[in-house]
């Protein structure tokens, strides 16, 4: 099995981060930790772009679509209830 490619990388973060950081995740690998981290933050990113877009059509298809007054929509309520 191939293993990816490995990078270092170099972060600065404040102090309290750093020893809060190290507390909770004493004894664990947190080269491994770091990584998974930054996989969900990707994957957080791609997230948010993809709803941004979905967002976009959808409010540009908004001018597209026929309009219905609330009055219609009663009426339609009320005669799909019979």
């Amino acid at each position: 099995m191939a293993r990816d490619p490995v990078a270092t990388v170099n972060f600065s973060v404040p102090d309290k981060v750093k020893d809060a950081f190290n507390r909770a995740f004493k004894g664990q690998n947190k080269s491994a930790i770091i990584a998974d981290l930054m996989r969900k933050a990707v994957e957080d990113a791609n997230t948010q772009k993809r709803r941004e877009q979905i967002f976009r059509t959808l409010t540009a298809r908004r001018s597209k679509r026929p309009a219905v007054t609330d009055d219609e929509i009663r009426s339609i309520r009320k005669e799909n209830r019979r």
